[in-house]
Protein backbone atom coordinates (compact mmCIF):
# COMPACT_ATOMS: atom_id res chain seq x y z
CA UNK A 1 0.00 0.00 0.00
CA UNK A 2 1.44 3.52 -1.06
CA UNK A 3 2.34 5.07 2.25
CA UNK A 4 0.18 8.07 1.12
CA UNK A 5 -3.03 6.50 0.97
CA UNK A 6 -5.31 5.06 3.91
CA UNK A 7 -6.83 2.56 4.50
CA UNK A 8 -9.63 3.23 2.72
CA UNK A 9 -7.31 4.23 -0.47
CA UNK A 10 -7.89 7.84 0.00
CA UNK A 11 -4.91 9.63 -0.35
CA UNK A 12 -3.41 11.20 3.02
CA UNK A 13 -2.55 15.00 3.02
CA UNK A 14 1.25 15.10 1.99
CA UNK A 15 3.43 15.22 5.50
CA UNK A 16 6.03 18.05 5.74
CA UNK A 17 9.29 16.94 7.01
CA UNK A 18 9.10 19.51 9.85
CA UNK A 19 6.07 18.29 11.06
CA UNK A 20 7.32 14.46 11.37
CA UNK A 21 10.56 15.47 12.60
CA UNK A 22 9.34 18.51 15.42
CA UNK A 23 5.40 17.68 15.58
CA UNK A 24 4.81 21.39 16.31
CA UNK A 25 7.17 21.45 19.36
CA UNK A 26 8.62 24.66 20.64
CA UNK A 27 11.82 25.92 22.24
CA UNK A 28 10.07 25.30 25.15
CA UNK A 29 9.49 21.54 24.99
CA UNK A 30 14.11 21.69 24.65
CA UNK A 31 13.37 22.40 28.23
CA UNK A 32 16.63 24.58 28.47
CA UNK A 33 18.69 25.48 31.77
CA UNK A 34 18.21 29.12 32.49
CA UNK A 35 20.73 31.29 30.70
CA UNK A 36 24.22 32.01 32.56
CA UNK A 37 25.68 35.49 31.96
CA UNK A 38 28.46 37.56 32.90
CA UNK A 39 29.84 40.98 32.83
CA UNK A 40 31.84 42.76 30.30
CA UNK A 41 34.02 43.58 33.31
CA UNK A 42 34.33 40.16 34.69
CA UNK A 43 37.69 37.98 34.58
CA UNK A 44 37.92 35.54 31.49
CA UNK A 45 39.02 33.02 34.24
CA UNK A 46 35.77 33.80 36.35
CA UNK A 47 33.71 33.25 32.79
CA UNK A 48 35.09 30.09 32.23
CA UNK A 49 34.42 28.54 35.95
CA UNK A 50 30.78 29.48 35.63
CA UNK A 51 31.02 27.65 32.17
CA UNK A 52 32.88 24.69 32.71
CA UNK A 53 30.77 24.63 36.20
CA UNK A 54 27.56 24.33 34.17
CA UNK A 55 28.61 22.62 30.98
CA UNK A 56 27.94 25.18 28.76
CA UNK A 57 29.87 26.26 25.72
CA UNK A 58 28.42 29.77 25.37
CA UNK A 59 27.93 32.90 28.05
CA UNK A 60 25.35 35.83 27.22
CA UNK A 61 26.97 38.93 28.01
CA UNK A 62 24.64 41.67 29.51
CA UNK A 63 25.15 45.03 30.86
CA UNK A 64 25.85 45.68 34.36
CA UNK A 65 23.56 48.68 34.66
CA UNK A 66 20.25 47.47 32.89
CA UNK A 67 20.80 43.85 32.15
CA UNK A 68 20.79 44.82 28.37
CA UNK A 69 22.26 42.01 26.09
CA UNK A 70 25.54 43.07 24.97
CA UNK A 71 27.05 39.92 23.22
CA UNK A 72 28.25 36.51 24.00
CA UNK A 73 31.06 34.53 25.29
CA UNK A 74 31.72 31.34 22.89
CA UNK A 75 33.97 29.25 25.57
CA UNK A 76 35.72 27.38 22.14
CA UNK A 77 37.05 30.38 20.67
CA UNK A 78 37.81 31.52 24.05
CA UNK A 79 40.28 28.41 24.56
CA UNK A 80 41.61 29.30 20.95
CA UNK A 81 42.53 33.10 22.31
CA UNK A 82 43.97 31.70 25.76
CA UNK A 83 45.65 29.31 23.44
CA UNK A 84 47.39 31.50 21.23
CA UNK A 85 47.80 33.75 23.74
CA UNK A 86 45.46 36.96 22.39
CA UNK A 87 44.15 36.83 25.92
CA UNK A 88 44.84 35.85 29.29
CA UNK A 89 42.64 34.81 32.10
CA UNK A 90 43.19 37.78 33.85
CA UNK A 91 41.62 40.28 31.11
CA UNK A 92 38.09 41.02 31.21
CA UNK A 93 35.30 39.05 29.35
CA UNK A 94 34.98 42.16 27.06
CA UNK A 95 38.43 41.44 25.45
CA UNK A 96 36.95 38.17 24.05
CA UNK A 97 33.67 38.20 23.64
CA UNK A 98 31.86 38.84 20.38
CA UNK A 99 29.62 41.69 20.20
CA UNK A 100 25.89 41.88 18.76
CA UNK A 101 25.63 44.44 16.11
CA UNK A 102 22.75 46.23 16.26
CA UNK A 103 22.33 49.09 14.42
CA UNK A 104 21.54 48.08 10.21
CA UNK A 105 20.98 44.33 11.23
CA UNK A 106 18.06 42.62 11.23
CA UNK A 107 18.17 39.53 13.62
CA UNK A 108 15.44 37.23 14.39
CA UNK A 109 14.04 37.14 18.14
CA UNK A 110 13.81 33.75 19.35
CA UNK A 111 11.84 33.33 22.13
CA UNK A 112 10.24 30.03 24.12
CA UNK A 113 7.10 30.41 21.72
CA UNK A 114 8.94 29.82 18.21
CA UNK A 115 8.53 26.85 17.05
CA UNK A 116 11.70 24.39 16.13
CA UNK A 117 11.13 24.45 12.32
CA UNK A 118 11.71 28.32 12.54
CA UNK A 119 14.73 27.99 14.55
CA UNK A 120 16.11 24.80 12.62
CA UNK A 121 15.72 27.32 9.48
CA UNK A 122 17.82 29.94 11.91
CA UNK A 123 20.65 27.62 12.57
CA UNK A 124 20.57 26.70 8.75
CA UNK A 125 21.12 30.26 7.42
CA UNK A 126 17.33 31.52 7.47
CA UNK A 127 15.69 32.37 4.27
CA UNK A 128 18.86 33.36 2.56
CA UNK A 129 20.88 30.35 3.89
CA UNK A 130 24.00 32.64 4.05
CA UNK A 131 24.84 32.84 7.34
CA UNK A 132 23.89 29.88 9.33
CA UNK A 133 24.17 30.11 13.29
CA UNK A 134 25.69 27.75 15.80
CA UNK A 135 23.54 29.05 18.70
CA UNK A 136 20.52 31.17 19.43
CA UNK A 137 20.20 33.15 22.60
CA UNK A 138 16.25 33.04 23.82
CA UNK A 139 14.28 35.83 24.80
CA UNK A 140 11.04 36.87 26.64
CA UNK A 141 8.49 38.12 23.82
CA UNK A 142 9.86 41.81 24.85
CA UNK A 143 13.27 40.85 24.85
CA UNK A 144 13.69 42.43 27.82
CA UNK A 145 15.31 38.92 29.81
CA UNK A 146 17.74 36.05 28.40
CA UNK A 147 16.07 33.01 29.16
CA UNK A 148 18.41 30.94 27.93
CA UNK A 149 20.83 29.65 25.01
CA UNK A 150 20.08 26.85 22.24
CA UNK A 151 22.57 25.56 20.40
CA UNK A 152 22.21 23.13 17.16
CA UNK A 153 22.84 19.98 19.59
CA UNK A 154 19.88 20.43 21.71
CA UNK A 155 17.79 20.59 18.62
CA UNK A 156 19.62 17.72 17.78
CA UNK A 157 19.30 15.89 20.98
CA UNK A 158 15.21 16.80 21.21
CA UNK A 159 14.89 15.05 17.99
CA UNK A 160 17.08 11.98 19.32
CA UNK A 161 14.86 11.40 22.19
CA UNK A 162 11.35 12.12 20.43
CA UNK A 163 9.58 8.67 20.36
CA UNK A 164 8.78 7.70 17.07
Amino acid sequence: MDPSSTSNGVSAPPVLNWGHKYRGATVADLELPPALSTSPHASISSALLSAYEHDYTHLTVVSEENRALLGYLSIPRLKELLKQRITTEDDPVEKAMMKFRRKGKKYTVITTETELEELEAFFNGGPDGKSPQDFAVVTDGGRKFVLGVVTRSDLEEFVKRRPG
